[in-house]
Order: C-alpha cells, then sequence, then structure tokens
C-alpha cells in the first residue's frame, strides 16, 4: 500500500515504525525477530534507514527485500549526497523489482571532504523529482518541527520543505521530538505556507540518556525540564519506565488532536514502543 492510499483513507490504525540495518547481515534474523513482536500490531509499515554512515546501497535493498518476504509493508530511506543518477535509478528500479511501493528520500549527511563526492544530486528535492520522473514509488520526506540544524531558521527550513513537495513528495515525517507544542506550531506554519500533504509525527521512546543526548547534539530538539531532570536522577530501568509513561500521554494528546499518523523511532528494540501502544490503541 502506498503512502498516498494509508494516509488519505479511513484506516484506523497508522502506525509505522523505523529500525536500522545491524551491522552485519548475519544479524538480519535477530532484527526479524524483533519485527514479529509488533506484527499482531499491524502497522502501516517498516521504515528501514540506510546503512552505517548514511549510505544508500545494496545492503539497504537486500534488508528491505528480507523484511517485505516477512510480511511487513516497507519503507526503506535513501539518501542522494555522493550518490550518482545511474546509482539511485539502478537501486529505485531494484526497490520495484521487489515490489516496494514506498521511499523515504533524505539529501543525507555531507561527508567531511566533500570533494569527494559525485554532484549529481546536491538538495533532497532534486531527489525526490528524479525518482518520480523515473519510477512509480511514493515519496516521503522529512520534516523538523524545530528547524533542521544547518537552516538559518524554521522559515527557511519549510521553503526547503515546499520544494520537496512541490517535486512530488507525498507524506513528511517529523524529526522526534518531546514537546506537542512545537509540533502543533510546526503543522499551523507548514498549512500557512500552502502545504496540504500527511504529516507524521515522530516519537522516539526514551531508552537511555545516552541516546537523548546523543540526539540533542545532532538536531534542533528541546528537551522538557522534566526529562533532564529524570536523565540525571533515573536508574536506567526508573528511566526507560519514565520514557513510555511520558510517550503514552504525547501520543494520547497528538490522536485527540487527530494527528495523521504516528512514527515510532526504535532503535531496534520494540519492547517499549509495544508498551506505548498497549496503552493508547
Amino acid at each position: 500500500m502506498k503512502l498516498r492510499e494509508i494516509y488519505n483513507n479511513n484506516i484506523s490504525k497508522k502506525i509505522s515504525f523505523e529500525v536500522f540495518p545491524p551491522k552485519e547481515a548475519v544479524n538480519y534474523r535477530k532484527l526479524i525477530s524483533e519485527l514479529e513482536k509488533i506484527k499482531k500490531l499491524n502497522p502501516a509499515f517498516i521504515s528501514l534507514t540506510c546503512g552505517a554512515g548514511g549510505n544508500s546501497g545494496s545492503s539497504t535493498v537486500e534488508l528491505a527485500r528480507v523484511i517485505k518476504e516477512n510480511g511487513f509493508n516497507i519503507m526503506p530511506h535513501f539518501t542522494c549526497v555522493c550518490n550518482s543518477s545511474n546509482f539511485v535509478f539502478k537501486h529505485i528500479k531494484d526497490l520495484e523489482e521487489l515490489g516496494i511501493e514506498n521511499i523515504l528520500a533524505l539529501r543525507g549527511d555531507i561527508p567531511i571532504d566533500p570533494t569527494l563526492c559525485c554532484k549529481d544530486f546536491k538538495y533532497a528535492n532534486e531527489l525526490v523529482e528524479f525518482i518520480k520522473e523515473n519510477s512509480s514509488l511514493s515519496v516521503g520526506v522529512a520534516g523538523y518541527p524545530e528547524g533542521h540544524i544547518e537552516a538559518e531558521n524554521l522559515q527557511e527550513d519549510i521553503r526547503n520543505l515546499k520544494k520537496k513537495i512541490d517535486c512530488g513528495a507525498e507524506a513528511i515525517f517529523t524529526q522526534l521530538f518531546f514537546d506537542n507544542n512545537k509540533f502543533y506550531s510546526y503543522i499551523d506554519a507548514v498549512r500557512k505556507y500552502g502545504i496540504n500533504v500527511p504529516i507524521i509525527a515522530g516519537i522516539m521512546p526514551i531508552l537511555n540518556k545516552q541516546q537523548i543526548y546523543k540526539m540533542t547534539a545532532l538536531a534542533k530538539i528541546t528537551v522538557p525540564q522534566i526529562i533532564l531532570e529524570k536523565l540525571e536522577t533515573y536508574q536506567p530501568e526508573e528511566l526507560q519506565n519514565f520514557g513510555i509513561e511520558y510517550a503514552i500521554r504525547q501520543c494520547e494528546e497528538l490522536i485527540s488532536e487527530n494527528v495523521d499518523g504516528l512514527h515510532f523511532f526504535t532503535l531496534n528494540k520494540m519492547e517499549s514502543s509495544i508498551a506505548i501502544l498497549k496503552n493508547i490503541l
């Protein structure tokens, strides 16, 4: 089922989960075992990030095949920075041959030495346009409730988002956030800019404090004071339980505000996401 069919009809469970590829293919089975835990929740799809270092390639396609063969709708991520148009063309055709219908189009991280990169693509909107011109894939893109870390401000970031939508992107998946008001303000700003595609909320259950410190160092994410306090005072198990409770409240409020969908960043560990969904579905 394509993104536009998932988010533009009346199905009630617009829930998806993000996983990342294990470093070695021998660990694929462990990931599939984790995914089996959520199969009964009937997720709309599984989102598969790029391989180590943000590189899209044969390993992403192979794992996407494995996940699909185990009964899941799959949305691989694909980055364009440092990739040639021939490389992208080959891999989107590989995905289509597997019967995969959706893809998340991203720019990707610029390497320390950008002179080593192929210059066929510079921005994500160029990748979106290329995919739409050369395939029947339904394309999702990333959104940033507090702005991309490289953008001067939120308005500049939304202008760039509009370019991706104008090139054919059909859904926006947001970066994680802990303050729902940031998400609501983002929706208002995006809609005022004339963007009307579904905006899916990115939710990351708190697993440990290192996870939060790492994420907030890489992106613009406001961490509420109550979370900061628990990070320093709670033991690991207490913090994980707090993270579940916090996400339950966050998701319940989002659902009450008719959020277009919930997208869980699992870090390949399903227990917290399962606990959350048992309380909100």
